[in-house]
């Protein structure tokens, strides 16, 4: 989904730039609501997983492709804020070290595939939340609706931004058949990788998914026949337990991106996209060959480390890098912005949150 230098005119790119631009400022500040010592971490994780899965691409049909948006993984773990930093990270690490979406169409991306997913995927997941028992499986529920949702919205936007500023003459209306069917396919393997990540943090530290804070409810226990609420579970033993739990949510997560990017990524599919093998079927590329990428020449362009000739070895060695270089990045962003926090912003204490 990350679109290149050439299918959008450079207008509507600039406008485009200065509208992510002014989301990032508002998720500066909002995110210092969203982010504590625990959470700021979290999030840099956060954005280096979704940079090692964006890199796993997956078969949805003959000769296409999708891979993980993480937008709304994103809100549902880290805040609707957060969120749209976290994907800002992950297109800024892509674009400058490994030439993948365009300088120029920076703006184009973050709106699409930041701005749009979280904003749409944090509607849908509140408001399924609102309605439906609060509960563990509620909660799956509405982070798989929640993700599923978002990538056709992603491509629509896409198709929106295409209408006003496409630099080809394709019919709007064949660019958005043709990208909604693909990428509601797509949408399927979000959801599930979202869900089973959510599913998987909600297993060990609810406390830690910011989407669901306020919202659990006391387990029922079956007494003598009859539903009882269960005594609330007792938090960690003091700062200490609680702070190795954590660690360990850290550890376990970054040794799971580096395993992705540094080997499963090896064998991901080699279709296109689904913005690829639209752009090529409708003429959308046409004239995206007259842009070279600004970047073209990094050592770590098309994701593959410049002079190392074994290819298994240069993705992982790549993957790696770009994990690394994405939570460092991340982690300093986020721990600047709660440190910004003025004493009336900082968030009251809360009890852990009991099973959900």
């Amino acid at each position: 989904m990350h679109v290149p230098d050439g299918f959008i005119d450079a207008p509507v790119s600039a406008a485009a730039g200065v509208l992510a631009a002014g989301a990032v400022a508002v998720s500066l500040r909002g995110a210092r609501r969203e982010l504590d010592e625990r959470t700021a971490p979290l999030a840099g994780l956060v954005a280096a997983f979704i940079f090692a899965v964006q890199m796993l691409n997956f078969p949805v049909a003959a000769g296409t492709s999708g891979h993980l948006l993480g937008g709304a993984l994103a809100a549902i773990l880290v805040g609707p804020y957060t969120g749209v930093l976290c994907i800002s990270v992950v297109l800024l690490m892509q674009g400058v070290l490994f030439a993948d979406g365009g300088l120029t169409a920076l703006g184009v991306n973050i709106t699409v595939m930041g701005v749009v997913t979280v904003i749409t995927a944090h509607l849908v997941f509140r408001g399924l939340l609102a309605v439906l028992p609060r509960n563990r499986g509620s909660a799956l529920a509405s982070a798989f609706a929640a993700a599923l949702v978002s990538v056709p919205a992603s491509a629509a936007a896409f198709t929106l931004l295409y209408a006003v500023g496409g630099t080809t003459d394709v019919p709007v209306g064949k660019v958005l058949a043709a990208m909604l069917g693909v990428h509601v396919l797509i949408g399927i393997g979000e959801a599930a990788i979202t869900a089973a990540t959510v599913g998987a943090v909600l297993a060990v530290r609810p406390d830690l998914v910011h989407g669901v804070k306020g919202l659990a409810a006391p387990l029922k226990l079956r007494v003598g026949g009859e539903l009882v609420d269960a005594p609330a579970a007792e938090a960690p033993a003091g700062p200490a337990r609680s702070g190795r739990s954590g660690r360990a949510v850290w550890a376990a997560g970054l040794a799971a991106a580096l395993l992705l990017a540094g080997f499963v990524s090896f064998y991901a599919s080699a279709s296109p996209d689904g913005l690829e093998k639209v752009a090529a079927d409708q003429g959308i590329d046409a004239k995206a060959d007259q842009y070279e990428h600004a970047t073209a020449d990094s050592p770590l362009a098309d994701y593959g480390v410049k002079d190392v000739d074994d290819e298994r070895l240069s993705v992982g060695l790549a993957g790696v890098i770009g994990v690394g270089a994405t939570v460092a990045v991340g982690t300093g962003v986020f721990w600047a912005a709660r440190s910004r926090r003025t004493p009336a912003a900082r968030p009251a204490a809360h009890p852990e949150t009991s099973a959900v």
